[in-house]
């Protein structure tokens, strides 16, 4: 993207053109956009990668190729989930205990992922109501109050199945695996929902360095830091405002209740590009 690219926006089948980018100046909406993303995710640990996807999709930073996009989001990832698990660790909700079986199982896989390429709207909409089904899930099984009990795993075949599985599926899309591992710690009881964003911050973290590093010894290393870098201070503001927020202000049951938002905006992308309402 060296010398700047046209930025236009998406609505439907129009075009919207909203000004020149070029490694001097970036569209003040993509980066509010970002930065929205950024507070959202990073309320409950997640460093943000299918959110930033969502706002480059609806620009001509969408039209760039696959690698290009995972390498950056990724990297965008890196700032954010660094940021919400200094947060959440502060507070005192991080238990490695919970953490590292799912970090062994996973980061072999997001390498493996990382190397791959998956196109097709099947995969599209498989992923979509996978993450539905867990929003529901997470609605439907709300505990009045965030009363309940809990069981850290540990080191189980259950854990690495889960773990192994979601590395392979964010190193195969670009992701830092959050969307997928949040709803399964909650749902199988493992860990509170601030214990189970403090997780998914290192997991997150771990992911997403070893998806960068798979996909450049694969592909090359494609990110420029001319374009970068407003993408980074824009999610590194947001992921401030969020992670702080998340970790020591909002309740469990609010953690919870934006983690089921996430989860809809994640699903909701996929679902309208399949049906030809997104471009």
């Amino acid at each position: 993207m060296r010398g700047g690219v046209q930025v236009f926006f998406h609505s439907g089948t129009d075009v919207l053109d909203v000004g020149f980018a070029s490694s001097s100046t970036t569209s003040p909406m993509v980066l509010f956009g970002l930065m929205l993303m950024a507070i959202l995710y990073s309320s409950i640990g997640h460093g943000g990668a299918s959110g930033y996807l969502v706002v480059l999709s609806l620009t001509s930073f969408g039209m760039m190729e696959s690698v290009w996009l995972k390498q950056n989001v990724w990297c965008l990832n890196l700032v954010v989930s660094s940021i919400a698990f200094y947060h959440y660790r502060n507070s005192g909700f991080h238990d490695w205990r919970l953490t590292l079986p799912f970090i062994v199982s996973s980061v072999p896989m997001v390498l493996i992922g990382s190397y791959m390429r998956v196109d097709g709207a099947v995969y599209d909409i498989l992923l979509s109501f996978v993450l539905l089904f867990a929003a529901w899930r997470l609605v439907e099984s709300s505990v009045p109050n965030g009363v309940d009990s809990f069981e850290v795993p540990g080191f189980r075949q259950d854990v690495h199945l889960i773990g192994g599985g979601i590395g392979f599926a964010s190193g195969v899309v670009g992701l830092g695996g959050g969307v997928f591992l949040s709803p399964a710690i909650i749902l199988k009881k493992w860990g509170t929902p601030k214990a189970t964003a403090a997780t998914a911050a290192v997991f997150v973290w771990v992911n997403s360095a070893a998806g960068l590093l798979g996909s450049s010894i694969s592909n090359g290393l494609g990110v420029e830091l001319d374009s970068l870098a407003p993408f980074a201070l824009a999610v590194l503001i947001g992921g401030f405002i969020g992670s702080r927020y998340g970790a020591s202000i909002a309740s469990e049951r609010h953690v919870r209740a934006f983690l089921v938002v996430v989860l809809v905006v994640a699903s909701a992308r996929r679902i309208l590009g399949v049906l030809g309402l997104w471009a």
